[in-house]
C-alpha cells in the first residue's frame, strides 16, 4: 500500500492565522486529513521537511518554526492539532565567499540573505537562491535545541525522532546528573524509562529475527531483515560507558543522590523486562563500599535488589577484607545460582575452608568424581597434620567404595601425598582391600 503525506494551507481571515493541513494519501481510496499544524501568523510562507520535521519558514518575520507530528498534539477527535515544537528561530546566517580574479586576499565574505523573494524551496529539504545562485541543503543543528525545550520528558520524546540523536541524547543525560543543572528525581525516571523502552523495541525486534532465521532451517531467508539498530538506541553499555561511570566520579554529587540514580536506571531496566547487566549491579556495590554504606549493601543481596551472579559474587569475595559479611553473602549467592558449584569449592579451598568444602560437594553429590589432589593440596598448605589425615581417609574410603581398593590410582597424582601420610602417621592405609 503506498502512502504519502500531502500538505495544503489554508487561511481563516477573521483569525489572521494560516493553518496547515497534512493529509494521509493511500493508493486506494481517498485522502484523510490527519494533522493540522497551527502557524498562528499569517504572510508568505515555505515548506521544507528534513528528518521527519516539517520546517515552515515565514518570509515577513524572517524565522522559521518546527513541527514534529510524531509528538503529542490535541487530538479533537477528527484530526490532531500542533503548536510548534520550538520558539520561531532563524536559519543560521550563511558568508557567501568571494571568488575569481577580483578576490582579494582578507576581503570579508558577503552575508547570504536569508528568506529572499527570489528563495525557491523544493521537497524535502532544499532551497535555492536564484539571485544569488545557491542551492543548500537545510539540516537540523540538535545540540541547541536541549536548551530551547526545559521539558526534559518532550525533549526525549523528540530527540528519540531523530537521525543524529545518540550523542545528544547522552549528553542530556549527563546534564541533568550534574551538580550545576541536576533535574528531579522523578524527571530522570522518565527519561530512563523512555530510553528502555525504545531499546526494548530493538531487543524484541532482533528476537524476533533470530527466531525467523532458525525457523527457516536452511530455507531462503531473504525476506527476513535484520532490525537496523538505530542511533535512538541507548543500551547499558552506552549508559554505563558514557554516563553513569562518569557520574559516580562527581565529588560534587551526594552519595545518596548517586545511588538513587543508579537504582532508578535497574528498576527501568527490570520494568522493561531487560535482563540487567552485572557491570551496572558491580558500579552500585562500587559506590555502597566506596561511601561505606554497607548496611546499605547488605539489604540490596538479602532483598535481591541485586540479582545473583557469578562475578557479583567474585566481587564479593574480594571486599571480605573490608566487610567480613561479603564472604558469606558470596557463597549464599553461589549457592543459589545453582551452577556455581566448581566456584563454591574453589572459593572454600582459597579460605582453607577444606572440611566445609568436602561437606559441601557430599551434600551436592560430587564427591565421587571430585578430585583428590585438590583436596589434599588444600590441606596440606594448612599444616593442620590431623586435618590433613581426615581428608586422606576420606578418599581411601571414597576409592574402597567405587573400586573395592582404597589406593590411589596413578591418574590421580598423588603419590607425593601418600609419601608425606607415611612420614607424618607411619603407614598408607588402616583400610583392608576387599578384594584381599
Amino acid at each position: 500500500m503506498g502512502v504519502k503525506i500531502c500538505i495544503c494551507k489554508c487561511v481563516h481571515q477573521s483569525f489572521l492565522c494560516t493553518d496547515f493541513f497534512l493529509f494521509l494519501c493511500l493508493r486506494e481510496g481517498p485522502c484523510k486529513k490527519m494533522h493540522i499544524l497551527k502557524l498562528n501568523r499569517t504572510g508568505k510562507f515555505a515548506l521544507n521537511v528534513v528528518d521527519n520535521l516539517v520546517v515552515v519558514h515565514h518570509q515577513d518575520t524572517e524565522t522559521s518554526v518546527i513541527f514534529d507530528i510524531r509528538l503529542r498534539g490535541e487530538f479533537d477527535g477528527t484530526v490532531t492539532l500542533h503548536q510548534p515544537v520550538l520558539p520561531a528561530r532563524s536559519i543560521h546566517p550563511y558568508q557567501i565567499p568571494i571568488a575569481g580574479p577580483s578576490a582579494v586576499a582578507g576581503q570579508i565574505p558577503i552575508p547570504c540573505k536569508l528568506y529572499s523573494s527570489s528563495w525557491i524551496v523544493f521537497q524535502p529539504d532544499i532551497i535555492i537562491s536564484a539571485s544569488e545562485g545557491y542551492l543548500w541543503y537545510l539540516r537540523i543543528k540538535l545540540a541547541p535545541i536541549v536548551h530551547l525545550l526545559t521539558d526534559k520528558g518532550r525533549l526525549m520524546d523528540f530527540l528519540l525522532q531523530r537521525k543524529d540523536c545518540k550523542s545528544v541524547i547522552l549528553s542530556v543525560c549527563s546534564q541533568m546528573l550534574s551538580e550545576k543543572d541536576r533535574a528531579p528525581l522523578p524527571v530522570i525516571a522518565t527519561v530512563f524509562d523512555k530510553l528502555n523502552c525504545e531499546y526494548k523495541k530493538y531487543l524484541e525486534a532482533e528476537h524476533s529475527y533470530t527466531l525467523a532465521v532458525e525457523s527457516s532451517q536452511g530455507r531462503s531467508n531473504a525476506l527476513v531483515k535484520r532490525p537496523v539498530r538505530g542511533q535512538a538506541v541507548i543500551d547499558q553499555s552506552d549508559m554505563y560507558t558514557h554516563v553513569l561511570s562518569v557520574f559516580t566520579d562527581l565529588k560534587e554529587v551526594p552519595h545518596k543522590f548517586i545511588i538513587a540514580v543508579l537504582m532508578e536506571y535497574i528498576r527501568s531496566l527490570n520494568q522493561s523486562q531487560i535482563p540487567v547487566q552485572h557491570y551496572l549491579y558491580e558500579l552500585v556495590i562500587k559506590t555502597l563500599v566506596q561511601h561505606n554504606l554497607f548496611y546499605m549493601l547488605h539489604q540490596f543481596l538479602q532483598y535481591h535488589v541485586l540479582s545473583d551472579s557469578k562475578p557479583l559474587a567474585c566481587l564479593l569475595l574480594s571486599l571480605e577484607s573490608v566487610y567480613p559479611p561479603a564472604h558469606q553473602l558470596s557463597l549464599d549467592m553461589l549457592k543459589r545460582l545453582s551452577t556455581a558449584n566448581d566456584e563454591i569449592v574453589e572459593v572454600l579451598l582459597s579460605k582453607h575452608q577444606v572440611l566445609a568444602a568436602l561437606r559441601f560437594i557430599r551434600s551436592i553429590g560430587g564427591h565421587d568424581g571430585a578430585s583428590a589432589r585438590k583436596f589434599l593440596d588444600a590441606a596440606k598448605q594448612t599444616s593442620d597434620d590431623m586435618l590433613f589425615y581426615t581428608v586422606f581417609r576420606f578418599f581411601e574410603q571414597r576409592n574402597l567404595r567405587l573400586r573395592g581398593n582404597p589406593n590411589f590410582t596413578p591418574g590421580e597424582h598423588c603419590e607425593e601425598h601418600v609419601t608425606f601420610f607415611k612420614n607424618l602417621f607411619g603407614e598408607q592405609s588402616l583400610l583392608k582391600s576387599t578384594a584381599s
